[in-house]
């Protein structure tokens, strides 16, 4: 019997340290982009008054999912505001191990999946339309601080935007980053076989006509920082509008001397690092660009290998991925005073 007795303590033991774990409130809507032909889905992660049954938010074949109380009530006060934007070929689900990190140090954060550019829906050609993606988080602000629940929960003097990969130009962009189609192709006449610049030759892109939607101010005034994890197009984005960027940046890369040089921000790359006039940069490493996305499950590597799909579960040897996730979540949380 005493086996039997320890293997049901250990069991209760587990269950009641399950229970005690943390999570974070998620919530979807819909939202009406005026660019857009049809309603956009949206996400909220935030900290949780009153708890209600919990789900896994984004899980998959590959991925792991984020556990969260669905649909739980908002906890009291006004919380820091976080706009997220997801890379190319991503979403707004996958990278929600972030959304909930920050929401339980009493963040709200809003997501899109941006059309043109989400989970098979990543088009070269509509992934160059920069003004849509701004356009999207500026239509997502318009709706959140226009709904009575949430625009009572938000404190609008600290909304920041935030971004991975081609989200982090967005980020910036909403930052008052411009990016300028021009500054684009000397960087891939020089980098032909960077990631970026061959996914875009794939769609048949004329760098020397890059579509009129990539350029431009795309500054939101609701905007008071801005986060960019490994952010692109950065060689694209005039100093002149960055050095007139008067909120503080966090600008984040992951990996050493492999860097893609598409998300390079230091002297070594685009140095985007030196025309900030607020700025903190980290890197992180052993890691590299797509240590970011959700932890992998054991047999995601072999599925992509599968699919001819890039190997995004494939980490540098040592990487610790679940250690990368909470050092980005506890710097970026540090920034932002949460």
């Amino acid at each position: 019997m005493k086996p039997l007795a320890l293997l049901t303590s250990a069991i209760v033991m587990a269950a009641t340290a399950v229970h005690a774990e943390p999570h974070a409130g998620y919530d979807r809507f819909d939202i009406t982009v005026p660019q857009r032909s049809a309603p956009v889905s949206a996400s909220v992660w935030y900290p949780v008054g009153r708890e209600t049954y919990r789900g896994l938010v984004g899980d998959n074949a590959v991925f792991h999912g984020t556990s969260a109380y669905i649909g739980a009530a908002m906890a009291a006060g006004k919380h820091p505001l976080v706009v997220m934007s997801h890379g190319s070929g991503g979403n707004m689900d996958n990278i929600g191990w972030l959304s909930s990190k920050l929401a339980l140090k009493g963040a709200i954060v809003v997501a899109v999946n941006h059309p043109g550019s989400t989970s098979g829906d990543s088009s070269p050609r509509r992934s160059l339309r920069l003004r849509e993606r701004a356009a999207d988080l500026k239509a997502l602000l318009d709706h959140v601080l226009a709904d009575p629940e949430l625009a009572s929960r938000i404190d609008p003097a600290r909304i920041t935007s935030l971004g991975f990969s081609l989200g982090g130009a967005t980020a910036l962009n909403l930052a008052g980053a411009v990016t300028d189609g021009a500054l684009y192709k000397p960087y891939c006449d020089r980098f032909p076989d960077a990631a970026d610049c061959v996914f875009f030759t794939k769609g048949g892109i004329d760098f020397a006509r890059m579509p009129a939607a990539f350029s431009g101010d795309m500054r939101d005034p609701r905007i008071r920082a801005a986060v960019a994890i490994d952010p692109g197009f950065t060689y694209a984005m005039t100093k002149q509008s960055l050095k007139a960027i008067n909120m503080p940046v966090m600008l984040i890369n992951l990996g050493g001397d492999d860097l893609w040089k598409a998300i390079d921000v230091s002297a070594n790359g685009s140095a985007i690092t030196d025309a900030l006039p607020q700025v903190e940069y980290a890197r992180l490493a052993p890691a590299h660009h797509f240590t970011f996305l959700a932890l992998c499950k054991p047999q995601g590597a072999a599925l992509l290998a599968e699919e001819r799909d890039d190997p995004v579960c494939d980490d540098p040897a040592g990487t610790d991925r679940a250690r990368i996730h909470e050092e980005i979540a506890a710097r970026i949380a540090l920034f932002l005073g949460l």
